[in-house]
């Protein structure tokens, strides 16, 4: 091939190429004109989906922010990182069980001291144990009283499992736990509400009917789900504080910490098998206890937020499906509206694909426009939940994308039909059609 013929062919493809690019320009321009024309029409065909995608990036958004709040704070803040919990059943549970269930929970035996020692003393895996009992009471402070005060009775090596920073002042030791000293470590809320600003160290409040010194603060952890987490007391199992959260010599629970996964796992597998053995179960016989780790916590949420994800686009679909027949329909009323205009284009050299291609940017700018007023309600809506309520919500470029393809998406598939409508016309016959 000649280089003149070689300059040729190139001039003919890129002069193809500019007119394509200006054919499309033309269109999307003629789409905008439509959409600023026809208001009312326009803003019903826009109604549906800014409401689908807006519900879409919303939902979406709070969905994620749960997710991650739940993986990266609430399993490490409860259970905390390669710890397991022994107690009489799971504290968790994500759906209300039967009462066959609740009566075989009330049957089993509580924890005691007993096997507390008795596990420290047989578990051969490198661990630390401790054991824990809590609830809520009222505690005094000179005259003033907080109500709903969480207290935790526990041994020494509980600080060493939950990894509290200690703000002011130190935890409780050994010794004080095994003598049952009157001593409490305390968070910062009821630092700074209870004691008014005044220096903690030292200071005397009073619960379970004792005098108890405060000799620690914990730094403050915030909220979890719009609860506080500072709003508790940790004094020595054996103190006095034991006479408000359970019967005497009964736990709550027993943690156990390890080193790594691998440590975790068999130790629980060793707890398991001292637990049977303890209690005379026979090998086919169910546990009488529950064994509860933060990975069982974050498969329960797995589950409850892939029900979530796959009935999202179930609702969101109803008012797209909605949204996708008014655009239809008037993207029909277009081309009927339209007809002469249509007669012209084709009698002056205009091909069916570029009839196609108007009709289906037209249809899917109006939509687009839709989509887009909808994600930036979708992440207002999101923020405002965010602001007023103890749901976190994370933004996801995932629910961007996809507010704008489905945007999108709805108008093209909607004004298929319509399109090619316009594009099948007979020129005679549209030209002779009244304006």
């Amino acid at each position: 091939m000649s280089r003149g013929l070689e300059a040729k062919v190139a001039g003919t493809k890129d002069g193809a190429g500019e007119r394509g690019v200006l054919r499309f320009a033309d269109a999307l321009g003629s789409a905008f004109l439509m959409i600023r024309a026809q208001k009312l029409k326009s803003f019903f065909s826009l109604l549906g989906i800014v409401i689908g995608v807006t519900s879409l990036v919303a939902v979406i958004s709070i969905v994620a922010g749960m997710d991650r709040y739940v993986r990266e704070d609430f399993a490490a803040r409860i259970f905390g990182v390669n710890t397991f919990t022994l107690q009489r059943r799971s504290s968790i549970v994500f759906s209300r069980p039967d009462d066959e269930t609740m009566r075989e929970w009330r049957r089993r035996p509580r924890l005691r001291v007993e096997d507390y020692r008795y596990l420290k003393e047989r578990i051969e895996t490198p661990v630390v144990l401790t054991c824990y009992s809590s609830d809520s009471a009222t505690v005094r402070f000179g005259d003033r009283i907080a109500q709903g005060v969480q207290i935790i009775a526990a041994d020494a090596d509980y600080f060493r499992i939950r990894a509290y920073e200690i703000e002011k002042g130190r935890a409780f030791t050994q010794t004080e736990s095994g003598l049952g000293r009157p001593v409490a470590v305390i968070g910062s809320e009821i630092a700074e509400k209870l004691l008014e600003g005044r220096e903690p160290i030292g200071a005397a409040i009073y619960f379970a009917g004792t005098r108890f010194t405060v000799v620690g603060v914990v730094k403050s952890q915030g909220k979890l789900f719009g609860l506080s987490l500072d709003k508790f007391i940790v004094a020595p199992w054996t103190s006095p504080a034991a006479r408000v959260v359970n019967p005497p010599r009964v736990l709550d629970a027993i943690t156990v910490k390890a080193a790594s996964e691998e440590d975790m796992r068999a130790a629980m597998a060793e707890v398991e098998v001292l637990m049977r053995s303890r209690r005379n179960l026979r090998p086919g016989d169910p546990n009488n206890f529950g064994i509860e780790t933060s990975g069982g916590i974050l498969d329960a949420w797995s589950k409850i937020s892939g029900i979530l994800y796959a009935a999202l686009p179930g609702l969101v679909g109803i008012s797209l499906v909605v949204s996708g027949i008014v655009i239809m329909n008037i993207m029909l009323i277009a081309v009927a509206e339209r007809t002469r205009e249509i007669g012209i284009r084709r009698s002056i050299g205009a091909r069916r694909g570029d009839i196609v291609v108007q009709f289906l940017l037209e249809a899917g700018t109006l939509s687009g426009v839709g989509g887009a007023i909808g994600i930036v309600l979708g992440i207002v809506a999101a923020e405002i939940v965010q602001a007023t309520t103890p749901l976190p919500a994370s933004v996801s470029p995932l629910s961007i994308v996809a507010g704008l393809v489905l945007g999108c998406g709805v108008g093209v598939a909607s004004g298929l039909y319509p399109a090619w409508r316009a594009a099948n016309l007979d020129p005679i016959e549209a030209l002779r059609q009244e304006t």
